[in-house]
């Protein structure tokens, strides 16, 4: 499954070298070409996702430059991972990554299975991707930038503290993550779980 999902990972990387299958491929998973988002669009964006705004956050333009000054013959494969653009991130009370979703990890073709054997069926989530210790919870609040209706958060006053990495440009794919992680989320108490979503559409401008 690994090694399908990352021939798809290469696929897409070999489809934004030629133009022409670039609106062809991005057609097919219901993606769209990135554009710089103000905080009024990522906003606007997140409320057809069901975003609450006090919940709603932007990804720090250093997170690319952190991640690639990281040991790459250590970490390589944990540095691609953190990089991917639709990412949810369950860490636990005592700041521990204990599950990990990621695109590149999901498969599925025209719509990445993000349930593939009912991982989130269950709370917290089974693990699709390798949870690793390569950013704690605290460096990776670091880089969480938030928006003038941003409320503050305390992470030491939940059991579980997830980030979700969300963008405009994946389209139905970030709709479709949402949608779990949030039905996923009704599996818990009131108390248990804070959800903060993190817009990472600037972040990838320069990708494209």
């Amino acid at each position: 499954m690994k090694r399908i999902s990352y021939s798809l990972f290469l696929l897409f990387v070999a489809c934004f070298a030629l133009t022409s299958c670039k609106q062809v491929f991005l057609g097919l998973y219901g993606m769209k070409m990135p554009k710089e988002m103000s905080e009024k669009s990522i906003l606007r964006a997140g409320k057809k996702y069901h975003i609450p705004p006090e919940d709603s956050y932007q990804l720090d333009s250093t997170y690319r430059r952190y991640l690639f000054s990281l040991d790459t013959s250590k970490f390589k494969q944990q540095i691609k991972n953190h990089y991917q653009p639709l990412q949810a991130l369950y860490y636990n009370k005592n700041g521990t990554l204990e599950s990990f979703q990621i695109n590149c990890y999901a498969g599925g073709f025209p719509n990445l299975k993000w349930n593939r054997n009912e991982i989130f069926e269950v709370f917290p989530p089974k693990q699709q991707a390798p949870a690793d210790s390569l950013l704690s919870l605290k460096t990776q609040i670091q880089f969480l930038l938030p928006l003038s209706k941003t409320a503050q958060i305390d992470p030491g006053k939940t059991d579980y503290f997830v980030i979700v990495h969300w963008n405009r440009f994946m389209g139905r794919q970030t709709r479709r993550l949402l949608r779990h992680v949030q039905k996923n989320a009704k599996l818990t108490t009131d108390g248990q779980l804070k959800i903060v979503y993190v817009n990472n559409d600037n972040h990838f401008l320069k990708d494209f």
